[in-house]
């Protein structure tokens, strides 16, 4: 089983000033660490006007910082919001594959849709989750046409439409780097088994219900899959808490409140917070409920080293691919998470590692037939012909050849049109046709 770090950039208040700018950099330097420990990835949320919970609304920035300070682990999404009023898909595809250069080949691409009404609302998206599916279903399906087509046919759909462009630059991944989504009850997972796509498990799932999601993953996979992508990633990542201490109640301590403020947090977001923007304190509120919250021990990855390695046994033995730790919440302190993450690498994560080479091998021999008839099943968009790619006309010869535009717009058309005509290598008569400043 591999291990990821998850980070959503809790800051509860009240807020001192320099809090976030601390925020990040220690986050930075968190996922420097995981790297050095060989920790196997560093997910990063996207969300918008969440406060308190989650001041990431731009993850391609955070994961590009990471980038250059780390030199195995792999970046996550976890994820990228789809519905094009959030993220057009060009765009997506775009920083996606600039993040894949920048960090030599590293990227995960986790996609999801939103659920919060602070966001849909914010950015005027909708909230039917129906049609919320659909925006996602065709963004990532374009988004992966776009990431391996050259050039990029074009697309007319329910939510988007573009021209044929030649998305640039293309990812070093090849064809692009793994799909997952996010997953947070049995259909969705069930919905990336047929997508043939990796499912990010945000529901905090008990180990021997972890079972039944894996197994039903797995069966949808090689019975059903029909790739959204132009190839498949076959994994399953679950979260759970983090905190481990060679004390129980030390641990406890340092991680209990850390992550019941982030379940607490998630559901004033997304199920029974009144929220007034720039005002509500979701840490008072927590607070004042904390006597009625249920207690995080052991049974949620916050405990001793050994309490920790059965917990995680649980989930390997389950059949989960990679258990992500969600260690930054609420106030949890930097120095405490650094510190658990060290024991954890010293104490508890070399057994996993041993098994895991074994593992990963047998489960790709098992698959590669499965693989072989999903890869079978999809029905990909058509390459252009060359004869059928459409030729553009630079705007200033338009507007040159059309007679619109003012008289400055015309002479200086005219004379780009003239330089266009003399051979490069001509230094004189190019120098000759300089345009005139605009």
């Amino acid at each position: 089983m591999k291990f990821g770090v998850f980070y959503e950039h809790q800051l509860p208040r009240p807020w001192a000033d320099g809090a976030e700018h601390r925020l990040l950099q220690e986050a930075l330097d968190q996922v420097e660490l995981a790297d050095r420990l060989g920790i196997d990835y560093a997910w990063e949320v996207e969300h918008h006007f969440l406060e308190e919970y989650s001041h990431s609304s731009a993850p391609e920035i955070f994961l590009a910082a990471c980038s250059q300070r780390t030199k195995r682990i792999r970046l996550g999404h976890g994820i990228c919001l789809m519905p094009p009023k959030y993220n057009h898909p060009t765009r997506v595809a775009e920083r996606i594959a600039t993040l894949d250069l920048v960090s030599k080949g590293r990227v995960e691409f986790g996609t999801g849709e939103s659920a919060s009404l602070m966001e849909l609302g914010g950015f005027n998206v909708g909230f039917d989750a129906v049609e919320k599916r659909r925006m996602w279903l065709e963004a990532v399906e374009q988004c992966a046409n776009m990431l391996v087509m050259d050039p990029y046919p074009g697309f007319k759909g329910e939510f988007f439409e573009m021209p044929c462009r030649n998305v640039v630059p293309k990812p070093l991944q090849k064809p692009h780097p793994p799909l997952w989504v996010a997953c947070s009850n049995r259909e969705t997972i069930k919905m990336a088994a047929r997508y043939g796509i990796g499912a990010l498990t945000f529901a905090f799932v008990d180990p021997r219900e972890a079972r039944q999601w894996v197994d039903d993953y797995y069966r949808i996979f090689k019975e059903e899959c029909v790739p959204i992508g132009h190839a498949v990633n076959p994994n399953v990542a679950m979260v759970t808490g983090f905190s481990v201490h060679p004390d129980e109640e030390e641990a406890r301590r340092r991680g209990e409140d850390g992550l019941r403020f982030f379940r607490y947090g998630l559901a004033h977001h997304y199920v029974f917070g009144e929220h007034r923007p720039g005002r509500t304190d979701i840490w008072a509120n927590f607070e004042k409920a904390r006597h009625a919250l249920p207690p995080a021990g052991a049974d949620h990855g916050i405990g001793t080293p050994d309490q920790l390695r059965t917990h995680l046994r649980h989930f390997e033995e389950s059949g989960v691919d990679q258990t992500v730790f969600i260690q930054q919440g609420g106030r949890n302190r930097h120095d405490h998470i650094c510190e658990a993450l060290e024991l954890f690498a010293r104490e508890v994560m070399p057994e996993f590692r041993a098994r895991e080479i074994e593992r990963e091998k047998r489960k790709q021999e098992e698959l590669a037939p499965y693989v072989e008839k999903a890869m079978a099943r999809k029905t990909a968009m058509t390459p252009m012909r060359d004869e059928d790619i459409p030729v553009y006309i630079a705007l200033g010869r338009k507007v040159a050849e059309e007679g619109t535009g003012t008289e400055r717009q015309k002479q200086n058309a005219k004379l780009w049109a003239d330089a266009a005509k003399v051979t490069l290598g001509d230094p004189d008569r190019h120098g000759a046709k300089t345009p005139a400043a605009s």
